[in-house]
């Protein structure tokens, strides 16, 4: 390998690899406390994955809500597996970053007087979910968010770039190598990456959402937990070409919408938590051999999600004329880069956010709209950890370290065959049988998500074993840990 020009290496307090919504938050909380930031982004801004959310944030703000009531509604939804206290961390914290998202400039949905305008979602037992524009919340704040940062003298942007490897030296992670040749050293590395869901070949998510910044993390030696945890999101569009994989928000059904069989009867709960709801709807195309249940949005002002609405009427569907095709699609995974509380991974210097990461937070099945509270949430406090350590100063890393990095071949995406392997055998229901076959997919995460699953043998949440129907209380609370120098084992987080 050449030598790496001087030019090509760049000095940054924090580097954040990713541009979503955790990102660019996590670079802008950096440049307000006057550091010099780095943001990688593989796409040009405001075109990541949570430009596409259509979900909200979820924040205790109205009169009957309270901190006690949304931790409830988490650990519920959670099955006796969230991290009681990250979740304390984003019931109380969630509102403040609301309130510092419209001082960004962010506009969520108001009523006449001024007062936000809160939805409801399943699991939730009151209207906590803040949006912007109806169902375009993600488009809103990502837009705005990515207008500031590229306004934000402290803050260089590199679109199009992707980090091939984290650059680790004397047990730290020290910065990063990006595929094409740029060096960033760092005081602290900041892992945004989204998460993993599109492995599997039916997904809400975006192509490029295949765990890049765990499959990082973890050559680099961070431990990764949870990786069976993967949620399914119950009304993903299907059977209309153009909009294979479109997920219709789930506050639709807050709003009224129904979910029918092929006789047009209703047989779920419609603002059940999602694996509750996920699995009616399977548990009834696989008896009925149907391909898709009906969602009824017919009786729902069309003005209150105008891009669901629009988009659907592009594919040749009306939503105010005629029900939906839904069913189930993978769609967020619980699982990621272990974290504590202030998101420091387990390699010193090293932090992770968002869906990229696992607090612990989500349990065994997210609570809807909770994710984007978390990006926001757990994006300020890693910030704030990452700057507080001043004795850590950027260190150039020497001709061989950079050649030892060069030659690590950057995270692979899966092709069609292991996403297909994945829907097939890690689906909604599994079973060890299929989870084995999976053990020798040549894509390294594909393995890893089959040993933490094979591992889990009961039923809880997303994850569904057909041998084991019922969930075991002995796995309360237990996370299946990954780490690059010891087998999963199990820990409990305080």
């Amino acid at each position: 390998m050449p030598d790496f020009p001087a030019a090509r290496i760049h000095e940054a307090d924090v580097a954040v690899i990713g541009a979503g919504a955790a990102g660019l938050y996590a670079a802008l909380c950096a440049a307000r406390e006057h550091a010099n930031v780095v943001l990688i982004s593989a796409t040009p801004l405001a075109q990541t994955a949570s430009y596409w959310a259509q979900g909200g944030l979820a924040a205790a703000l109205a009169a009957d809500d309270s901190f006690a009531l949304h931790l409830k509604d988490t650990e519920l939804a959670g099955r006796a597996l969230v991290r009681r206290s990250a979740a304390e961390i984003l019931v109380r914290e969630a509102p403040e970053c609301v309130r510092d998202l419209q001082a960004l400039g962010v506009r969520f949905d108001v009523d006449r007087v001024g007062h936000l305008v809160l939805g409801l979602e399943g699991g939730h037992s009151v209207r906590r979910i803040v949006h912007a524009g109806g169902s375009t919340t993600g488009r809103r704040v990502v837009r705005q968010l990515s207008a500031l940062a590229a306004e934000e003298t402290r803050i260089t942007v590199f679109e199009g770039a992707r980090a091939q490897a984290l650059w680790r030296s004397e047990g730290r992670c020290r910065g990063l190598i990006c595929d094409d040749g740029r060096v960033i050293t760092a005081r602290a590395v900041v892992v945004a990456t989204g998460g993993a869901a599109a492995l599997w070949s039916r997904t809400t998510n975006p192509p490029g959402s295949q765990g890049i910044g765990l499959m990082l993390a973890h050559a680099a030696g961070a431990a990764l937990a949870d990786l069976e945890l993967l949620q399914f999101h119950p009304t993903a569009v299907i059977g209309v070409p153009g909009r294979e994989g479109f997920l219709v928000t789930e506050a639709v059904r807050g709003e009224g919408a129904t979910l029918h069989d092929a006789s047009g009867e209703r047989f779920v709960d419609e603002l059940a938590p999602r694996d509750e709801v996920s699995r009616a709807i399977q548990a009834l195309l696989e008896e009925s051999g149907a391909q898709s249940v009906g969602l009824d949005m017919r009786a729902i002002d069309p003005a209150s999600f105008p891009n669901v609405v629009a988009a659907l009427r592009e594919a040749g569907v009306d939503p105010v004329r005629e029900l939906i095709p839904v069913a189930p699609a993978a769609h967020y995974m619980m699982g990621g880069i272990v974290t504590d509380l202030d998101a420091r991974a387990t390699i010193p210097g090293l932090y992770a956010v968002g869906e990229a990461s696992c607090t612990g937070l989500h349990g065994a099945n997210r609570l809807a709209s909770n994710s984007l509270s978390e990006c926001f949430v757990f994006a300020r406090r890693a910030i704030a950890d990452a700057l507080s350590h001043t004795a850590v100063e950027p260190v150039a890393p020497t001709q061989a370290e950079l050649e030892a990095l060069g030659e690590l071949p950057a995270p692979p995406l899966a092709d069609a065959s292991t996403r297909e392997s994945l829907w097939r055998e890690a689906g909604i229901v599994r079973s060890g049988d299929g989870l084995s076959r999976l053990l020798d997919a040549p894509h390294p995460l594909t393995a890893l998500i089959a040993q933490c699953a094979l591992a889990r043998t009961e039923s809880r949440g997303a994850h569904v074993r057909a041998e084991y129907p019922e969930r075991d209380p002995s796995f309360d609370r237990r996370h299946a840990v990954l780490s690059a120098e010891a087998p999963l084992c199990w820990q409990t987080w305080s």
